[in-house]
């Protein structure tokens, strides 16, 4: 079904409706919906997204600040009349073939009450009432707003509209407004595009989208070639610990290309693919050579893009010259776990959780990290933004419910 999605303004216009409209556009479009932007200012903003555009839908039209300029002073004339039969014309020939229309603040501000009008007088498409903003509960407006029409179509619930807001408290204030029950308004966030944000290069897109990244509780990043002094097979059975302890979705990333070694022949890469399978970790321990052939190798902005996605860094080596990753890390913001090697303390200093390779069995060093993000405030916000606050995790869980809805 095609979904129109309204406002007095849209993309490439800036602002945060704007930005809402642009994100749910792109993420419907995505999953296969034929989507219509309608508004009053803005113009093509992605070539899969149709857009009609009409002054008389925005804010700014000669005609609509006129008629403003009246209804402020509580003058209805026969020009606003007009005014709103011209738009529902337009509204109708705009939203034809649409089954649903989201429209964000219309029913609820006054910046073209012909508009709300219009729309008011629509039977069809089904309406979903976006509510970013209240007139009526504004302080701001309320030298604007009159008793009666049309300034009480804000304070009113519409048949044919389902009203959504953008956050409990502006759920509360919605379902005070229109005097009906705030379980009957659903609240949908907005949110954040991660890979749009860290500006992830198409490589790292590769990568997130092959393991889906996004949907795990914590991911430890080990930057490292396949190699024995690296001890990689530590990571793999503190990995397995943390999921054991935590009962969490708990991921291992290691960066580095295999050794000369064929993974059928005897040699470290075939002992850490072994000990994968024994622990059935495949989904948990992710190597990224195996994403490609000839091997996935990151390139250095395709690391920083892993280094901003990580929740911490694992390094168990048990021998090294420097350690660059624990620079890496730390200018990333990363908390560093880590093998106690001298050359990680010159760098790291007293700013590492260190654990000794040789004697701390995998139990006690999982539990290091597990008590370190337990009380890392920081890393229970960045999880629950990562699972609940992405625009494709919102748009798929609880718009296309709305939007499917009978």
């Amino acid at each position: 079904m095609r979904i129109a999605l309204m406002h007095y303004a849209s993309p490439p216009g800036v602002g945060g409706v704007e930005s809402t409209i642009a994100f749910q556009a792109r993420g419907l479009t995505e999953l296969g919906y034929p989507v219509r932007v309608i508004s009053g200012a803005g113009g093509e903003f992605d070539p899969r997204i149709e857009t009609v555009i009409d002054p008389l839908f925005g804010s700014r039209d000669a005609r609509i600040i006129a008629a403003k300029s009246e209804l402020d002073r509580g003058i209805i004339s026969p020009a606003f009349e007009t005014l709103v039969s011209d738009i529902e014309a337009r509204l109708n020939a705009a939203l034809d073939g649409c089954a649903v229309c989201i429209v964000h603040n219309v029913h609820t501000m006054n910046k073209n009450l012909a508009l709300t009008a219009a729309l008011a007088r629509l039977k069809q498409p089904r309406l979903i009432a976006w509510v970013h903003d209240l007139a009526w509960t504004n302080p701001q407006y309320q030298a604007e707003l009159h008793a009666g029409y049309p300034w009480e179509l804000m304070r009113q619930a519409w048949a044919n509209t389902r009203y959504v807001t953008i956050s409990t408290p502006r759920q509360a204030e919605t379902a005070a407004l229109l005097n009906v029950p705030a379980d009957q308004i659903p609240f949908v966030p907005p949110g954040v595009d991660v890979p749009a944000f860290f500006q992830w290069t198409d490589t790292m897109r590769e990568i997130e989208g092959a393991l889906k990244l996004l949907d795990a509780d914590l991911i430890l990043l080990l930057p490292a070639r396949l190699t024995r002094r690296k001890n990689i097979a530590l990571g793999v059975r503190v990995i397995a610990e943390l999921r054991r302890v935590t009962g969490q979705d708990c991921r291992l990333i290691v960066t580095g290309p295999p050794g000369p070694h064929n993974p059928a022949n005897p040699g470290y890469l075939g002992e850490l693919l072994e000990l994968r399978r024994e622990l059935g970790l495949q989904n948990a321990v992710h190597f990224l050579y195996e994403l490609r052939d000839p091997p996935l190798v990151p390139d250095d902005t395709t690391m920083a893009n892993l280094y901003q996605l990580a929740d911490g860094l694992l390094f168990p080596s048990v021998q090294e010259g420097f350690g660059i990753p624990i620079l890496e890390a730390g200018i990333s913001g990363v908390p560093i776990f880590c093998s106690d090697l001298p050359v990680f303390r010159e760098s790291g200093q007293a700013d590492l959780v260190v654990f000794s390779p040789a004697h701390d069995p995998p139990s006690a060093i999982s539990a290091q990290i597990e008590r370190y993000f337990r009380d890392d405030s920081r890393y229970r916000l960045k999880r629950r933004i990562r699972h609940h606050y992405r625009w494709d995790v919102i748009i798929r869980r609880q718009l296309v419910p709305l939007l499917e809805a009978q």
